[in-house]
C-alpha cells in the first residue's frame, strides 16, 4: 500500500469562516482537542492506513504548521516515509499563488512526480473524521475506477449544504454542488439503515482517489485551466470517465467555521464520542511535548478532557476541553468551552513582574464564570471575569474577541482585565 498510494492533503485557503482562530495560522495548525492541530488527523489517517508518503499544500500563515510538522512527523532514515510542506511559491512559469484545490495541486506536480505511484489520495485538512484508506483504495480498484469520491449519507435538510452525487451501481452519474430546490431528483440508494434514518442524499466529503497518470492529464492538458476539483473537474470527468462512490457511514465533520469547530470539541466530552480519541487502531498522532501529568485541586469535573501540564484549581469544569499547560484558579466554573492552553509556563519570575504591572497571568484568574467560548492560545483572563456566550448575543469583532452565533471567541493572546463582563 504505501508505495502504490501517494497523498496530497490541502491546506485550505484563508480561513475567513475561521476567524479570528486563523488570523495567524492556517486552518490545518488550528489546535483541536486540546493538545493536537487539525492537520494531524488527515496525516494520522493516512499512516493508519499504511500510506507513509505525503504533501501539505500550504498558502496562508504557514509558518506555525511548517513548524508543527518539522517538530513531529520525523521517520527512520531507512524508510521512504515523509510529510513534506509545499508552500505556494512563485515561479518563471507560474507567478500566481494558488486559485483553488485543484490549481494547488497542479502548482505541486513538479514536487509530486519524482515520486511513483499508482493513486494519488487527495484530502482536505480541516475535516475530523476516521478512515481506513485501505478500504477506499481496494473499492477503487475493485470497481476498475478512474476517481473514486468518498460520499457520506446526509438528509434532506443537510443536502443544500453539500455537493451531492447521484449513484448508480456505486457510479456517479451526476452531482450538483449545494442543491437549494428539486432534492427529490438527487436521491441515492444508501441502504437500508440510512434510508430508515432519513439520509437519502449522498454528500461528497472532499476526499478523492485519482488514477496518477489520469489527474497529471486532467491537470496538465484537459482541464488545464480548471482551478477546482468540486466546482470544476468532478463535475465534468462524470460521464467521460469511471467516476466511484465510495460510501463511508462513520463519523465525518466538516470544521469550515467556528460553530462546526466549537460544537465538534465539545462533542469530544460525551461519555462515547463520535470521534473516538481511544481507539488503538486509529490512533491519532502528534508533537511528543514530553509535558508532566494534569495537576487537578479541588475541582467538580463533568464530562470534561484535560490537556497534558495543566493545572486546574476550579471550581467546577462542565463539558470542557482544557488544553496543555492551562491554568485554571480557585473558585472559577467553566461551562461548554474549548480553552486551547499556552505555549510555554510562566515562570515565578514572570508571575511576580506581571503581577507588579497589573497583567493578569497566563490561563483563567480566580472567581471567574466562563459560558459557551473559546479561548485561544496564551490568553490571560484576570479575575472575576463574567463571560457569557449566548444566541442573546449578536455577531462582533473587536480586538480582545470575537463573537460567532452565539460563541465568543477570546482571540490568541488577549489580555482581559480584572472583573471583565461580556454578555451578563
Amino acid at each position: 500500500m504505501s508505495r502504490q498510494v501517494l497523498s496530497v492533503i490541502l491546506g485550505g485557503g484563508a480561513g475567513t469562516r475561521l476567524q479570528p482562530l486563523t488570523s495567524n495560522r492556517s486552518k490545518p495548525a488550528v489546535p483541536i482537542a486540546g493538545k493536537y492541530r487539525l492537520v494531524d488527523i488527515p496525516i494520522s489517517n493516512c499512516l493508519n492506513s499504511g500510506i507513509t508518503r505525503m504533501f501539505v499544500l500550504t498558502m496562508f500563515n504557514s509558518a506555525s504548521l511548517n513548524r508543527h510538522i518539522k517538530n513531529t512527523y520525523h521517520f527512520s532514515a531507512f524508510s521512504s516515509a515523509f510529510v513534506d510542506i509545499l508552500a505556494a511559491e512563485q515561479t518563471p512559469d507560474n507567478p500566481t499563488w494558488f486559485q483553488g484545490t485543484a490549481d494547488a495541486v497542479r502548482q505541486g506536480l513538479r514536487h509530486i512526480e519524482p515520486f511513483d505511484s499508482e493513486y494519488i489520495l487527495i484530502l482536505s485538512g480541516d475535516q475530523l473524521y476516521q478512515i481506513d484508506f485501505q478500504d477506499m483504495i481496494k473499492a477503487h480498484k475493485d470497481a476498475g475506477a478512474d476517481i473514486t469520491i468518498a460520499t457520506i449519507p446526509v438528509t434532506a435538510k443537510e443536502a443544500s449544504e453539500f455537493g451531492i452525487c447521484k449513484i448508480t451501481d456505486g457510479m456517479i452519474t451526476s452531482f450538483t454542488e449545494k442543491p437549494k430546490s428539486g432534492l427529490e431528483d438527487w436521491i441515492s440508494d444508501t441502504g437500508e439503515e440510512m434510508r430508515g434514518k432519513g439520509k437519502e442524499y449522498l454528500a461528497s466529503m472532499g476526499i478523492y482517489v485519482f488514477n496518477r497518470e489520469l489527474l497529471f492529464d486532467l491537470l496538465q492538458n484537459e482541464f488545464a485551466h480548471a482551478t477546482d476539483f468540486g466546482k470544476e473537474i468532478i463535475p465534468q470527468s462524470i460521464g467521460k470517465y469511471k467516476v466511484a462512490s465510495y460510501q463511508y457511514e462513520g463519523y465525518w465533520e466538516d470544521i469550515g467555521n467556528i460553530p462546526a469547530f466549537f460544537h465538534a470539541n465539545i462533542a469530544l466530552t460525551k461519555d462515547i464520542p463520535e470521534f473516538n480519541l481511544f481507539d488503538n487502531t486509529r490512533a491519532i498522532y502528534t508533537r511528543a511535548r514530553m509535558l508532566p501529568p494534569a495537576k487537578v485541586s479541588g475541582t467538580q469535573i463533568e464530562n470534561s478532557i484535560l490537556g497534558d501540564g495543566s493545572i486546574v484549581h476550579a471550581k467546577h469544569l462542565e463539558n470542557v476541553v482544557i488544553g496543555i499547560r492551562s491554568r485554571v484558579e480557585h473558585e472559577t466554573t467553566i461551562i461548554n468551552t474549548y480553552m486551547m492552553g499556552s505555549d510555554y509556563y510562566e515562570t515565578l519570575e514572570d508571575i511576580r513582574h506581571a503581577q507588579e504591572h497589573g497583567v493578569p497571568q497566563l490561563g483563567v484568574g480566580y472567581r471567574c464564570h466562563i459560558q459557551n467560548a473559546i479561548l485561544d492560545k496564551n490568553v490571560r483572563i484576570g479575575d472575576d471575569v463574567r463571560i457569557m456566550g449566548g444566541t442573546h448575543l449578536a455577531d462582533e469583532d473587536t480586538p480582545l474577541y470575537t463573537i460567532r452565533e452565539g460563541i465568543v471567541v477570546v482571540k490568541k493572546g488577549a489580555v482581559l482585565p480584572n472583573g471583565f463582563t461580556l454578555g451578563v
